[in-house]
C-alpha cells in the first residue's frame, strides 16, 4: 500500500509541476477552447475561474483563450466570433441568459461542444449545453438566510450590484426564503464602487435596524465594511464568494463570513470536461450542475485560505 501510495503521489507531482512549467501531461492533439465570460474589467473571481482554467488547459495541451464583456449583447458577440474561428470547445457564463440563446444555437449548429459556468444552470441545457458547472444560487442564499438565524440576526440588506444578473437575483431569493427576519434588496451600480458605498451608507443610515449587509462578490465586501463604519453602523457585512481581501477580512473579524463557490474549481473543470469530451465522449452530471458550492467559510478557516488567496486560487 505505501508504494502504491508513493507512485500515485509522484505521478501526481510529476503531472502537476509539467503543468506549471507549461508543459502538457497529456499527449492528445493540441486543441483550441474558449471561455466567453460576463466579467466586467477587474472582476478578481473571474481572475480566479481563469487561473483554473488555464492550469487545466497546460495539463491538457489546449490552447485557451478568455474574453468577457459585461454587456450581455457584446458577449454574444464574442461568444459568436469564438464559433466563426472554429473552436473545439466552448465555456460560457449565462449571467443574461436570453441574451446568449442565439449564440448557443449557433455553436450547436457548428457541432462545437459547450460548457456553461457560474450563472444560468435553469437553461443550460435547454441552450444545448452539455453541462453547467457551479454552484445553485438559489440553495446558496437559503445557506446564508440559515446562517444568519443561527447567528440570531433579524434585518439585512441584500446589494444587487448587477442589473439584471439573474444569479444575483437567485441569490437574494435564496436568503428570503430562509431567513427569518426582513430582507430588503438594495441596488447599485457596481461599476461604481463610491457610488456603492454611498447608495449603502445612506441605507444604513435611514434604518437602524439593519444588522447584515449581504454582499454578491467579494470585491464588495470591504466597500460594505467601509460604508456600515461611514454611517456608524454596526451592521456586519458577509459575502458571497472569495478573494484575498475577503480572506483578510474573515481573519480581522471584519467581515463574518464568506459563501465560497470554488471559482478555481469552475475554471478547470470546464476545461478538463471539453477535453474528456474530445478525448473520451465522457461528461459529468448527467445533464444535471456539477455543483462546486455552496460552501460556508469563517474566521477559523482564514489563516488556512489566505496561502491560496495570495497566489489567485480561491
Amino acid at each position: 500500500m505505501a508504494g502504491c501510495s508513493s507512485t500515485g503521489g509522484k505521478r501526481a507531482e510529476e503531472e502537476r509541476n509539467a503543468a506549471v512549467s507549461g508543459g502538457a501531461a497529456v499527449d492528445t492533439p493540441r486543441w483550441k477552447i474558449a471561455m466567453v465570460s460576463h466579467s466586467g474589467e477587474g472582476d478578481t473571481f473571474w481572475d480566479i475561474v481563469q487561473s483554473g482554467a488555464k492550469q487545466a488547459a497546460a495539463k491538457d495541451n489546449i490552447d485557451f483563450h478568455y474574453s468577457h464583456d459585461k454587456e450581455a449583447g457584446r458577449q454574444a458577440q464574442l461568444v459568436k466570433a469564438a464559433v466563426d474561428n472554429e473552436v473545439d470547445g466552448l465555456i460560457v457564463s449565462l449571467a443574461k441568459p436570453e441574451a446568449m440563446k442565439g449564440a448557443l444555437k449557433k455553436a450547436a449548429k457548428a457541432g462545437i461542444p459547450v460548457v456553461t459556468v457560474n450563472s444560468g444552470q435553469d437553461k443550460s441545457e435547454e441552450y444545448g449545453a452539455l453541462a453547467h458547472i457551479g454552484q445553485d444560487e438559489v440553495l446558496a442564499g437559503e445557506a446564508v438566510g440559515r446562517e444568519l438565524n443561527e447567528r440570531g440576526r433579524k434585518k439585512a440588506v441584500c446589494l444587487l450590484h448587477e442589473q439584471g444578473n439573474v444569479g444575483h437575483e437567485e441569490r437574494c431569493r435564496g436568503l428570503r426564503n430562509t431567513f427569518d427576519g426582513k430582507v430588503r434588496n438594495l441596488h447599485a451600480d457596481g461599476t461604481n464602487m463610491p457610488a456603492v458605498e454611498s447608495s449603502l451608507e445612506a441605507e444604513l443610515q435611514s434604518d437602524r435596524k439593519i444588522d447584515t449587509v449581504v454582499t454578491l462578490g467579494a470585491p464588495f465586501a470591504p466597500t460594505a465594511v467601509k460604508a456600515a463604519e461611514g454611517a456608524g453602523s454596526k451592521a456586519e457585512t458577509v459575502t458571497f464568494d472569495l478573494n484575498d481581501q475577503a480572506a483578510q477580512g474573515l481573519k480581522d473579524g471584519s467581515i463574518g463570513f464568506a459563501m465560497d463557490q470554488q471559482p478555481y474549481m469552475q475554471g478547470y473543470e470546464a476545461v478538463d470536461l471539453l477535453w474528456l469530451e474530445r478525448y473520451n465522449a465522457n461528461m459529468l452530471g448527467g445533464g444535471k450542475p456539477v455543483l462546486t458550492g455552496p460552501q460556508i467559510l469563517t474566521k477559523k478557516d482564514a489563516s488556512t485560505l489566505q496561502k491560496y488567496t495570495k497566489r489567485g486560487t480561491r
